[in-house]
């Protein structure tokens, strides 16, 4: 199909967005943009925060990485599981009890104003990093099978979508995003469905057949049982345990939708519905990369594991209907997971940094401000896109995971401290707990896997041996985020004292 015409579909459906961000913003004031005016129905919730968690990360590098992981991403999804049980049934009740806005204002009420601005600024660390991440896979994605055909540049390509972005975020804010969510999350799962009826038929074999194809090749191995390897499945369940509580119920964007929501039990049934139908999705998500691999396999294709479906969905072999899907599907993925990152940044840094809710400016001055702070965020993300342009890595979600282990850290320790304890801290080090336990983490994970920052950093750390003779070949995995969180909550110890 032809390129123009593929993106006249992009542009149409951000008219759509656009048209349901201007219904949804009528009478929007900093209350609506900041919790939705706390009248969000639970089911919208529930559903638009598939697309949220997904992104066009999952849609592109989950299928990517089932040709050399195999299902073995499917342990970190049930350690998911899990991981939202503790934040329905321990945080959210603790958030609608204090009646928070911003969620790391209960840090400054356990602890003082040292870690409420700690909390909030790994957050904002932490959500910048990884949300630009995304937005650079499926820019460049668009880019490479779009817009260079178009003669657009990169930047252009990066500049207009932000825009597309800000245009229906910067009045309505969580009251729309509610809405448009639940459209993308829409175009996404309908996608995805689609592309595996579609690639499945062209196999040539029905979807038993299909599965047959995936357990001879060896793709839906689920539990990875050797103890040294990165992905063996205790990590991978404790690790994603402590990633949904850190990178869901400690993150502001995500909690900004469920505290939303009108109240405790409804946001709770939110939480639980959301991730029974995420482990789902995410399950076809790998049977759609095992697809992928088969039908590549069969017919002689060669792609990067972040390049192979839309290499395939994009490529002549199939209708232009499939590409049109793709594209929409793609792009419902990406929408969800930037428009509320810019959103919750916003918040956090107007709320937690500036303090603006507790000043005693006007209405309109205080809109005046938040707008601001949203402009420069869509800056800050432009300038991380080209940045990411420039490293051109691949396979983004290993380092999206890695970047969170050291990052959501000192979140998850600072609570875990304020609600296991009931102990103080001396505010004034507050900061240096949380700066060298994220330091000591990533030392000890670089002592572990030192190839895989040579791989990423492009650089020789020579320490293999040391590696060897220390770890014995063990290899940490997505439990670098537990072992972050317990240095943080040692360290934390450390400068307390009994209440």
């Amino acid at each position: 199909m032809s390129p123009l015409i593929l993106f006249s579909f992009v542009i149409g459906y951000f008219l759509v967005l656009l048209a349901v961000a201007y219904y949804t913003s009528k009478g929007s004031n900093n209350d609506s943009f900041f919790i939705g005016n706390r009248n969000s129905n639970w089911m919208l919730v529930a559903f638009g925060m598939i697309g949220t968690s997904l992104s066009g990360v999952t849609f592109v590098s989950v299928p990517g990485g089932v040709g050399t992981g195999n299902f073995f991403y499917f342990q970190v999804v049930l350690g998911y599981l899990l991981g939202y049980m503790v934040i329905a049934f321990v945080l959210i009740p603790l958030y609608y009890k204090m009646n928070l806005t911003s969620i790391y204002t209960y840090l400054e009420k356990r602890f003082g104003v040292n870690a409420h601005k700690a909390g909030a600024f790994f957050f904002i660390l932490s959500r910048t990093v990884g949300a630009t991440a995304r937005l650079y896979l499926v820019i460049n994605i668009l880019q490479i099978f779009i817009l260079d055909k178009l003669g657009v540049p990169f930047v252009v390509t990066a500049l207009v979508i932000l825009l597309m972005i800000l245009l229906y975020t910067f009045e309505g804010g969580v009251k729309t995003i509610i809405y448009t969510d639940t459209l993308q999350t829409t175009g996404m799962l309908v996608g995805l469905v689609v592309c595996i009826i579609v690639i499945t038929k062209a196999l040539g074999t029905d979807f038993s057949g299909a599965l047959s194809m995936m357990k001879d090749k060896g793709y839906t191995q689920i539990f990875n049982t050797d103890v040294k390897a990165g992905s063996y499945f205790l990590k991978h369940i404790i690790g994603g345990m402590f990633i949904a509580i850190a990178m869901t119920g400690l993150d502001q964007e995500m909690m900004q939708k469920n505290i939303s929501v009108k109240t405790l039990k409804d946001s709770q049934k939110n939480i639980m519905t959301f991730s029974l139908v995420l482990v789902v999705v995410n399950l076809l998500f790998l049977v759609l990369g095992a697809i992928l691999y088969l039908y590549a396999s069969a017919n002689g294709i060669v792609a990067s594991p972040d390049d192979l479906f839309p290499t395939l969905a994009l490529s002549s072999t199939f209708s232009s209907t499939i590409g049109v899907i793709f594209i929409i599907a793609l792009i419902s993925a990406l929408f969800p997971s930037v428009d509320g990152a810019i959103t919750s940044l916003t918040s956090s840094f107007c709320i937690d940094i500036l303090g603006l809710r507790k000043s005693d400016q006007s209405e309109s001055q205080q809109k005046r401000k938040r707008l601001m702070v949203h402009f420069t965020f869509a800056a800050v993300f432009f300038i991380m896109v080209l940045i990411f342009k420039a490293i051109n890595d691949k396979l983004i979600i290993d380092f999206i995971l890695k970047f969170a282990g050291i990052t959501y850290g000192p979140l998850l320790g600072l609570f875990a401290f304020g609600i296991l304890t009931k102990r103080t801290l001396n505010d004034k080090l507050i900061w240096t707990v949380c700066i060298v336990a994220p330091l000591l983490a990533l030392g000890i994970d670089v002592l572990s896997s030192p190839e895989w920052y040579e791989k990423k950093l492009h650089i020789t750390l020579g320490i293999s041996s040391l590696s060897q003779s220390v770890f014995g070949g063990y290899k940490i995995g997505n439990e670098l985020i537990l072992i972050n969180g317990i240095l943080t909550f040692l360290g934390l110890l450390s400068i307390s004292k009994k209440q």
